[in-house]
């Protein structure tokens, strides 16, 4: 990888700090690093800098002082994410692993940027095989039935705090209601959301525990595996198994976590954001509120100004090759920044000018690889939000905006918090929906039961405080 001369990096004159130093804003020849404090006070502030320093594609170093290119150009990111011969998605081609640059036992880029048997990392004929999987899996359920289940698990996550006139929406909201719909979806209990919530974040931020919390995924999803090959549902692992690709027992595994963790980030920030803006600005309010801007275009506008996902890696050179004014070499690693490219002036000249109809941002990257599950995560967010601000029409910020704070790692930024408050109200007390029914049971007439519960430390989530408030609930709706 080129790196270009030290003078044309975003570091002040004067503040440096001493070569080395893992707060350093830059590394090795003056590269800008994309972790670190600077990276995660202000990531759109350091995507500027490096736009004005190096054009529509810039080099960075990813946490180890990894080296890539950040690709920043809404142009340049379409072009990366859509030519696949010339930037491959597996990340088997990228010469890291052979150079020392990294120890993929220990790094906590492994989780991102590794090699999985799932549809990302494969390119081709064999991405379409598995993508077609993927599609299948999440095409049967129509978008009338998925919003029933969203708002059966809306209600309830509001039920549990309307009384109390607060609450925190992140916390008890945003980052809750993704992974019901989701672990649903996939065919597991409601009660493995918690756990995975804190999995997911943790995975996310890239810290040193992240290889344990992709673990604890990757076996949850184990089991969820083996008990759908014993008796199958109607959900997306089953479909996946029984697709007629073929997927093996270890690629419906990755691909199951692949839509659970990409899902769940997305459409968790996606809430959060919207939200935010809600009840910090009231002329988007206003524009909610008056008719002249509908939830859904709210929401694709905070997909332009905020995407769920700030970075996404990453794409492998394939050959030496010209981009934004850069030589990139063959087997090179590139990120696709989404959020830097959705605010490209060659394609947003004006960023405050509202954005209406308009789905062409990257926030789902671009190409073969777009998102399969976007339309799932937009009507998560919608039926949400909405039910959430019929229910809590009052609801205000309740600490001054300025007192917000984010959680950022090279890939997103997180909101910590949301605290709001309105006028208490009883909960709604809503039917919950029976699920859907299974199919016969086996053949042979032998109930087999399946092997819940978590393979985690310790314990079964919730063991020994079986009687959760949904199950509290739904007794007292009994006796109603």
């Amino acid at each position: 990888m080129t790196v270009p001369p030290a003078d044309r990096t975003t570091a002040d004159p004067g503040l440096t700090p001493p070569q080395g130093c893992p707060h350093a804003a830059t590394g090795v020849g003056g590269v800008t690093r994309l972790h670190g404090p600077a990276a995660e006070t202000d990531p759109m502030g350091l995507y500027e800098k490096l736009r004005a320093a190096h054009g529509p594609v810039a080099p960075v170093l990813l946490d180890g002082d990894v080296r890539a290119w950040l690709v920043l150009g809404y142009h340049e990111n379409r072009d990366v994410a859509s030519r696949s011969t010339q930037f491959s998605r597996d990340p088997r081609t990228w010469h890291g692993w052979n150079s020392g640059e990294i120890d993929a036992t220990t790094s906590p880029l492994v989780p991102m940027i590794g090699w999985r048997p799932d549809c990302v990392c494969a390119d081709g004929e064999e991405h379409q095989r598995l993508r077609g999987a993927v599609t299948a899996g999440l095409n049967q359920f129509d978008q009338r039935g998925i919003r029933r289940h969203i708002t059966r698990f809306a209600h309830q996550l509001v039920d549990g705090f309307c009384e109390r006139g607060n609450a925190e929406l992140v916390g008890q909201f945003t980052e809750h209601l993704p992974m019901l719909v989701l672990t649903h979806l996939l065919g597991m209990p409601d009660e493995y959301g918690p756990k995975l919530v804190h999995a997911a974040r943790d995975l996310f931020k890239g810290t040193e525990t992240s290889l344990a919390s992709n673990a604890y995924v990757l076996e949850t999803l184990e089991q969820l595996v083996t008990t759908k090959r014993a008796l199958p549902g109607q959900d997306v692992a089953s479909v996946l198994m029984a697709h007629p690709a073929g997927l093996t027992d270890e690629e419906v595994q990755h691909h199951l976590r692949l839509i659970l963790l990409a899902g769940y980030e997305t459409t968790a920030n996606l809430m959060s954001n919207v939200l935010r803006m809600v009840v910090t600005d009231p002329r988007f309010r206003g524009s909610l509120a008056g008719g002249q801007m509908t939830l859904p275009e709210a929401v694709e506008q905070v997909l332009w100004d905020e995407p769920p996902l700030m970075v996404c890696p990453g794409r492998w050179a394939t050959g030496d090759t010209s981009l934004g004014g850069q030589e990139i070499k063959a087997g090179d690693m590139l990120l696709l920044g989404l959020a830097a490219g959705n605010v490209d002036q060659a394609v947003r000249p004006d960023p405050s000018t509202r954005v209406h109809h308009n789905r062409a941002h990257l926030s789902f990257s671009a190409g073969a690889h777009e998102c399969p599950g976007q339309d799932i995560g937009r009507v998560i967010a919608d039926t949400g939000i909405d039910i959430l601000l019929t229910r809590l029409p009052d609801i205000s910020l309740a600490v001054p905006e300025e007192e917000l704070s984010w959680r950022s790692s090279t890939w997103s930024r997180h909101l910590t918090a949301l605290p709001v408050r309105f006028a208490p109200r009883a909960p709604a007390g809503h039917d919950v929906p029976a699920p859907l029914p299974a199919p016969p049971p086996p053949s042979s007439g032998v109930q087999i039961a399946p092997p819940w519960p978590l393979p985690e430390p310790g314990s079964t989530p919730g063991a020994g405080n079986r009687t959760t408030w949904r199950a509290r609930l739904r007794r007292l709706l009994r006796r109603g």
